[in-house]
């Protein structure tokens, strides 16, 4: 099962445009998944990426020749969301390590090649970006940007390289697009509109329909496990549910997930608790001072990153 990520095109019709262009690409952190075998689970490359393992479930056909396919571009996608914490060398390096490691020596040839490839690619969607301006309504605008991805590409991959990398995402991308030009176009009535977009579901390819509907299951899922957990379910038998509807990882990684916001929401619960004492016991002190004492136990609590997410409890 994956981690639900969403390819960067769609993500940024509703954000902001560009973000699909630009180098380096913003992913959800990697959920972690416990294991019993510690090779799988234990990442000390970087901070943000320790106790996770990379993304992309790597294939090598009967040859020994590597499968090109979307998940090796969610492996490469993966390390370079390391950016920012170590240098793109050293991050270059470290997956280069990483296909070595599950490779054979010809498929790693081939995925190392493929690593410098996408990372030129990355550069040039960088340019083009800068020398783009593009005008029309939202659609219009995406549709532009994913032809000019696909002309660029052409530069660094073969096109049997660029449909396995990249033919899963167009087709959602362009999914996506084709709703909103129904939702944009002022000509149509709901009616029509509702046709439409019947239509547009009638040919969704059975891949792409499991990948627009995971996020629904996944929370239609999650709304029996608090109902079950409610009526004094054990945590044995959330995992069986999880198992059951998903897969053993997938359970295994939600599992890891509900310990980490429990661990936080007690985190906050005693920051909560100390924060009320330190400003009762400074309630006659400047504000300046109460603030001052209040930054000292932000810092003595949380990370940096942290912090920033303290304002929704405070």
């Amino acid at each position: 099962m994956s981690t639900y990520k969403k390819p960067a095109l769609i993500l940024a019709v509703t954000t902001v445009l560009a973000s699909s262009l630009i180098f380096f690409l913003q992913r959800p952190a990697p959920v972690a998944a416990p294991s019993a075998n510690p090779e799988q689970n234990l990442f000390p490359f970087v901070r943000s990426l320790e106790g996770t393992r990379s993304d992309g479930d790597l294939k090598v056909a009967t040859d020994d020749s590597l499968i090109v396919d979307a998940e090796l571009g969610r492996m490469f996608d993966y390390y370079l969301s390391a950016i920012g914490e170590k240098s793109l060398d050293a991050i270059r390096a470290e997956a280069e390590r990483e296909l070595d490691r599950k490779l054979k020596p010809n498929a790693a040839k081939q995925a190392k090649r493929l690593l410098g490839q996408y990372l030129d690619y990355k550069r040039a969607l960088v340019d083009i970006e800068k020398d783009q301006k593009l005008a029309g309504s939202t659609a219009a605008i995406v549709r532009a940007r994913l032809a000019a991805m696909q002309k660029v590409r052409a530069q660094f991959f073969t096109p049997q390289e660029a449909q396995g990398l990249f033919g899963f995402s167009d087709a959602y991308d362009m999914d996506a697009v084709a709703r909103l030009e129904v939702a944009d176009d002022k000509t149509l009535n709901d009616t029509q509109k509702k046709e439409k977009l019947a239509a547009i579901d009638a040919a969704m390819s059975p891949q792409l329909r499991e990948e627009r509907e995971a996020p629904l299951r996944i929370v239609k899922a999650e709304e029996t496990v608090k109902a079950m957990r409610a009526q004094g379910a054990t945590e044995q038998d959330v995992y069986r549910y999880r198992a059951s509807t998903f897969s053993p990882e997938a359970a295994a990684r939600l599992a890891e997930v509900d310990k980490e916001e429990a661990e936080w929401k007690a985190r906050i619960a005693q920051y909560l608790g100390e924060r009320k004492k330190i400003q009762a016991e400074m309630a006659q002190q400047p504000e300046a001072t109460r603030e001052a004492a209040l930054q000292q136990l932000r810092l003595a609590r949380f990370s940096a990153e942290e912090q920033s997410r303290l304002v929704a409890y405070e």
